[in-house]
């Protein structure tokens, strides 16, 4: 499907991911609408595109004020979602109304408005502890917090439209993105505190914990691809880099970009509730069907992370 002139929405397209969709979408020459209530996103991420889009402050939840602003829309790129799982296991009831009432609203007003398609921003969260690695799609899903739970439910609740109404609907289960742009999670999170300071840093869980990161540019990629395809409807897609790497390994690359010499390093050995220890992606569907192929090498995006946020 050519996305040049088709009305595109973006939900939470101010937030670290989305905003980098939209500004491929605008170069691609996509009318673009951006929903973000702003709650983790903000509009200095929109700072590229801003000129050449509709912004409209909405809470997904606004079942009334997504309707009218998803009038005319011919595809959906669904991101809007509480994405932080330790909040998801702080505040249950809100994840579970954001992430799955929210995404009926969406689902709902893009089937009576005749949307052409949906991609669907899911999570490797969905998947739990693996019983076998890397995960492919067709892994068991048994999610073992809400934020997995609710992002699981909305991929059946999605499928179900599109067997049932014939709403064309896509999931894309992302394992760990970073980039440019991110304001939290594990590598802003890690480099923020060795900024701070360099002697010395304390790190959540055994270090063992091993992790498949993809640059925010690729992982963009990969949705362009699953919206172009007219074959991917109802399909699943893992997005990843390909390549699993350990946290102490990832502290290890951190320190050689900041040319950190010695640095004392003590892992806690406990993580926090709903941590997945392990999180290795087969990507071989998306590289089949989609012809997906990671282009930032591990080593290349953290040196782009920190000299954005030094820049800052």
């Amino acid at each position: 499907m050519e996305l040049h002139n088709k009305k595109v929405l973006v939900t939470g397209g101010a937030g670290f991911i989305g905003s980098h969709l939209v500004d491929v979408l605008v170069k691609k020459g996509a009318k673009v609408t951006v929903v973000d209530n702003l709650f983790s996103g903000y509009l200095s991420n929109l700072e590229l595109s801003k000129e050449k889009i509709i912004y409209k402050n909405i809470d997904i939840r606004d079942k009334e004020k997504l309707r009218k602003i998803m009038r005319g829309q011919e595809i959906v790129f669904h991101l809007a979602a509480n994405a932080d799982v330790p909040y998801s296991v702080q505040h249950p009831e809100e994840d579970f109304e954001i992430n799955i009432m929210g995404s009926y609203n969406v689902l709902q007003n893009a089937l009576k408005n005749k949307v052409k398609k949906i991609v669907f921003a899911s999570s490797a969260a969905v998947y739990g502890d693996p019983i076998y690695t890397p995960v492919d799609e067709m892994h068991p899903t048994v999610p073992i917090s809400p934020y997995g739970a609710s992002k699981l439910a909305t991929e059946r609740l999605g499928y179900s439209y599109y067997k049932t109404y014939g709403l064309p609907f896509v999931t894309m289960r992302i394992f760990n993105t970073y980039g440019v742009r991110q304001s939290r999670y594990v590598m802003y999170d890690l480099l923020k505190r060795l900024y701070k300071d360099d002697s010395r840093i304390e790190v959540l869980g055994s270090g063992n914990q091993r992790r498949d990161y993809s640059y925010v540019s690729d992982t963009v990629a990969a949705f362009i691809l699953a919206a172009e395809s007219d074959n991917s409807n109802g399909q699943v897609y893992n997005i990843a880099g390909g390549k699993t790497i350990s946290i102490k390994r990832l502290v290890e690359m951190l320190t050689k970009v900041l040319k950190i010499k010695k640095i004392n390093i003590r892992y806690t050995g406990k993580s926090w509730a709903g941590d997945i220890n392990v999180l290795s992606a087969d990507i071989s569907k998306i590289r089949k069907e989609l012809k997906f192929t990671p282009n930032v090498p591990l080593d290349e995006g953290l040196e782009r992370l920190d000299t954005w946020l030094k820049e800052r």
